[in-house]
């Protein structure tokens, strides 16, 4: 194939990854807040945290680590609420900082990307369209920590060797490693791809140093806010299971792995009788075997493990960071380079782009329809909710006449619940006055202690008091 063919084979690719990689990132802000996606899950408790004004004693005096998210998503939120006296509204401030980081991130990364084809951008937008449908719909503070990877990384190899530069990536680096604990990994990987410049240069030095203040910070706050005794067992057994290999063995995970296993093996036989053609002839065959498939066979909904999956942000997200490092360049060298990858890069710059663009749009493809199911599945789950909340059904077992099983609404539905959560999303979706409070009678956990909900109850707030009230008995119950 002549180099001219070969080029615009790869500026195609480029322009695809780019261009589905924002996509996305504006795709989730108009999804999350349309579907209310900042409710599901964890996020009923966080946002109704933010509607009672309680975030922090409610919970994040708990996760003191992650204070990036707190700072930047739910204290405006909450002082929102606060200052207008609108709940409702308090929550979809929250939904909307949450879900622009992805835009947020590529954006500054685009901005302080100073590498050649702005490869760091590339990639940016490539893990983004990748990685981030995983978990798109679950608050987990990783969201927040794969949005603030990237520009991290940009500003760590291009900031200017000066007091402000060297003040930036400080900065940068304390926002990612304050979002969530796994992100100490990603700011390891960005000091790692920075290595390969030398132990003595003045660009690697201040990302270590960086790294080493925050290590000590996030120590320091681990020691000086603590979490309640309640939670501190809780933590040891979620970092347990945290790098589980079984994490990625569900549905979304395989499926994308045969999806592209598929394609692989069709092109490779197909591209003797038909080299020329071979990736859109697979391409097709593999779109028609995902059609039957979800047609007729598919029986799965990717919604709780979409929490688990925030450890492949965590794993995956870095490999990403090492390949664009491995296309920047200064002063004539690459600053990172590792020979296996060199020889992939290469061979991808040869004749690999068009396929992996077609392997790219099929993945692509998948995220698209399994987030759709997903979305879908939840605005009905949310409307059962709300009909169980204002309904004359009631199971005074639970605990209160006042309070209604979760366990009414249809199995098929019932896998969008999230039993920790079901009492505050209720009341939530219910605009604050609900007649019942939903309850999962196999719920274990229990986010509000007695004294917390009962101090909650007696502050003035802008959420009607009867319904922090059903809250505060649910909690006493419990805890």
């Amino acid at each position: 194939m002549p180099w001219p063919a070969l080029r615009s084979d790869i500026v195609l690719l480029r322009a695809l990854v780019v261009g589905v990689g924002l996509c996305w990132s504006v795709a989730f802000i108009a999804i999350a807040l349309g579907y209310r996606l900042q409710l599901y899950a964890d996020g009923a408790m966080f946002s109704y945290a933010v509607a009672v004004e309680d975030v922090w004693a409610f919970h994040w005096h708990n996760i003191s680590g992650r204070l990036s998210v707190f700072f930047f998503s739910l204290l405006p939120a909450e002082t929102y609420v606060r200052m207008s006296g609108n709940p409702g509204a308090g929550i979809m401030v929250y939904g909307a900082l949450f879900y622009t980081a992805p835009l947020a991130g590529l954006i500054g990364t685009f901005a302080a990307d100073r590498s050649r084809d702005r490869s760091i951008f590339v990639y940016a937008c490539c893990s983004t369209a990748l990685l981030c449908p995983l978990v798109f719909g679950f608050p987990t503070e990783m969201w927040f920590a794969h949005a603030v990877f990237w520009p991290t990384l940009a500003v760590s190899f291009y900031s200017k060797r000066t007091v402000a530069g060297t003040a930036l990536i400080l900065v940068m680096m304390l926002i990612l490693g304050f979002t969530h604990e796994g992100a100490l990994v990603l700011t390891f990987a960005i000091v790692a791809a920075l290595a390969p410049r030398g132990w003595r240069d003045a660009t690697f030095l201040r990302a270590a140093a960086a790294l080493a203040a925050i290590l000590a910070l996030s120590v320091a706050v681990k020691i000086f806010v603590p979490p309640d005794e309640y939670y501190a067992g809780v933590f040891v057994r979620a970092a347990r299971h945290f790098f589980d290999p079984a994490i990625f063995q569900i549905s979304i995970v395989l499926l994308l792995l045969a999806t592209l296993a598929l394609y692989a093996i069709i092109f490779s036989i197909l591209s003797r009788p038909a080299p020329q053609r071979a990736d859109v002839y697979a391409a097709v065959i593999v779109v028609v075997v995902l059609a039957i498939y979800w047609l007729w066979l598919d029986h799965t909904l990717h919604a709780s493990s979409r929490y688990y999956l925030r450890t492949a942000l965590v794993i995956v997200t870095p490999v990403f960071g090492a390949l664009a490092t491995l296309g920047v360049h200064e002063d004539g060298r690459h600053s990172f380079s590792l020979p296996g990858l060199a020889w992939a890069m290469t061979a991808v710059r040869n004749r690999g782009a068009r396929p992996l663009a077609v392997a790219f749009m099929l993945l692509t493809v998948v995220h698209v329809i399994e987030t759709g199911k997903f979305v879908a599945a939840w605005a009905d789950y949310r409307t059962e909710v709300a009909a169980l909340a204002e309904s004359d059904q009631s199971d005074p077992a639970l605990g209160n006449p006042r309070f209604v099983s979760s366990e009414r609404i249809s199995a098929s539905l019932n896998r969008l619940s999230w039993f920790s959560t079901t009492p505050y999303l209720s009341v939530i979706v219910e605009n604050f006055l609900p007649r019942r409070l939903a309850i999962d009678p196999v719920g274990n956990y229990f986010w509000l202690s007695c004294a917390t909900a009962t101090a909650n109850e007696s502050a003035t707030r802008a959420v009607p008091a009867e319904a922090r009230r059903l809250v505060r008995i649910y909690s006493c119950l419990h805890r």
